[in-house]
C-alpha cells in the first residue's frame, strides 16, 4: 500500500520533468542534428552502430529461443528427475553428463543453479562439474546458433560440440583425480555441508529458481507454486513467462556489453595491432580467452561475436574462446564462489584455462579450418 501510495505521489514529478525536456528535443531537432553533424557523417561511429546493430539482431533469435526452452526445462524437469537419470559411476557418469547437453537447452547463465542443486540431491561433483561446463556449449540453441554464425562452415557447430565435449570430459576427470572428497563417494551429500565444498551463503543473490517438488506442486524459491498436472493451465504458463523474464534480464545486458566491445575493439583499435595479436598461435588464444572471461557473453549468442574475429585471430583462438566462455566467466566465477570454497573454484578455473588452452593451441598447430 505504501509503495502504491508513493508512486501515486512521485509519479506527477517524473511526468513534470520528462514532459518538458522531450518538448525541447522535439522543437529543436534540427538544432541538435546540426550540432551532432560531425558525430552522425563519421564514418567509424556509422562502423561501429553497424557493427553493434548487426550483432544484437543477429543474436536476439537465440536468446529469446534459449530462454524460453530454459524457462520450460526449469518448470517441468525437477532435479530429482536428473539425478536419478545420471549414472553414478564415475567414469559413466562424467561421459554421460558430457552428452545429456545435446538434449538439454540451458545455457550458461542457468546451469550453475541447477548443478548446485543436482550436488545437493547426492550427484558426484565430477559428473555435475562436466555437466555444467558441457551443457551450454553442445546444446541445441547453441549449436544451431553456432551454425547459423558460420555459415561458410557448415562443420562449425561439430567441431565446437566436439571441442567442448572433450574439455568437459578431461576436466571432469581432472576434478575426479584432484579433489581429495571423491574418493568418498557414498558421504558425498553430507561433505558438501560439513566441509563447506558447498556454502548455501546468499543464495538469494542471484536468480536461482530452486524447485522442490511436493505432490502436485511445484514449489520455487521465488515464492511460486508451479503446477505440474498433465494439464497445461494458464498459470503455468504465466510462471514461464516469468522464468522468461528474469533470464532475459541477466543474459541480454552481457550481450549488448559483448556486442558494444566487440564492435568498439573493430572500429576504433586500429588494424595493425589486431592482426598483431591475433596472429601468433598463442597470444591470440590469450588474448580471446581472456576476452570471453571479461565478456560474460551467453553461450547462445557468442558466435556471433566470435565469428568478427575471424581472419583476424587464429582458429585456435576462436575455439577458446567458443569453449572457455560458456565454461567461465566473470559472473560465473562470481557464482561459483557463492557455491563452492575457494581453493576448490581456483583448481577448477585453472582446470579449465590449462584445458581450453591446450585445445586451442591444437587447433592451431593442426590448422583445422573455421
Amino acid at each position: 500500500m505504501e509503495n502504491s501510495r508513493h508512486n501515486e505521489i512521485f509519479l506527477p514529478f517524473i511526468i513534470c520533468i520528462i514532459f518538458p525536456i522531450v518538448f525541447m528535443l522535439t522543437t529543436n531537432i534540427g538544432v541538435i542534428r546540426k550540432t551532432f553533424s560531425f558525430l552522425l557523417e563519421n564514418p567509424s561511429l556509422q562502423s561501429f552502430v553497424t557493427i553493434f546493430i548487426s550483432i544484437i539482431l543477429e543474436a536476439l533469435p537465440f536468446i529469446i529461443i534459449g530462454v524460453f526452452l530454459s524457462s520450460l526445462i526449469q518448470v517441468f524437469i525437477s532435479e530429482e528427475t536428473l539425478a536419478r537419470i545420471i549414472p553414478k559411476n564415475t567414469v559413466l557418469g562424467i561421459l554421460f553428463a558430457a552428452t545429456v547437453g545435446l538434449i538439454f537447452p540451458v545455457c550458461d547463465c542457468a546451469i550453475i543453479p541447477i548443478v548446485r542443486r543436482l550436488l545437493k540431491k547426492g550427484l558426484p561433483l565430477p559428473i555435475g562439474v562436466t555437466f555444467m561446463l558441457s551443457v551450454p556449449i553442445i546444446n541445441p540453441v547453441v549449436l544451431t546458433s553456432t551454425y547459423y554464425a558460420f555459415l561458410n562452415n557448415p562443420y562449425a557447430p561439430f567441431i565446437r560440440a566436439v571441442a567442448g565435449w572433450t574439455s568437459a570430459v578431461i576436466i571432469g576427470f581432472m576434478i575426479s583425480k584432484l579433489d581429495k572428497f571423491n574418493t568418498r563417494q557414498a558421504k558425498l551429500h553430507e561433505i558438501l555441508f560439513k566441509e563447506r565444498l558447498y556454502t548455501p551463503k546468499n543464495t538469494h543473490s542471484i536468480h536461482e529458481h530452486n524447485h522442490e517438488h511436493c505432490h502436485h506442486d511445484h514449489t520455487c524459491s521465488c515464492g511460486h507454486i508451479h503446477h505440474t498436472e498433465k494439464n497445461f493451465s494458464a498459470l503455468t504458463l504465466v510462471h514461464v513467462l516469468e522464468h522468461v523474464s528474469l533470464e532475459l534480464q541477466d543474459v541480454g545486458r552481457f550481450v549488448i556489453m559483448g556486442a558494444f566491445l566487440s564492435a568498439l575493439m573493430q572500429t576504433f583499435i586500429p588494424r595493425k595491432y589486431i592482426l598483431s595479436i591475433g596472429h601468433g598461435n598463442i597470444s591470440s588464444i590469450i588474448v580471446m580467452m581472456l576476452l570471453a572471461y571479461v565478456l560474460c557473453v551467453c553461450s547462445e549468442t557468442d558466435a556471433f561475436i566470435a565469428r568478427t574475429f575471424v581472419n583476424q585471430f587464429t582458429n585456435g583462438s576462436i575455439i577458446a574462446f567458443l569453449i572457455f566462455g560458456p565454461m567461465i566467466d566473470i559472473k560465473n566465477t562470481l557464482m561459483l564462489c557463492e557455491t563452492f570454497n575457494l581453493k576448490f573454484v581456483f583448481k577448477l578455473v585453472l582446470s579449465i584455462i590449462l584445458v581450453c588452452f591446450l585445445i586451442g593451441l591444437s587447433f592451431n598447430f593442426l590448422k583445422i579450418p573455421l
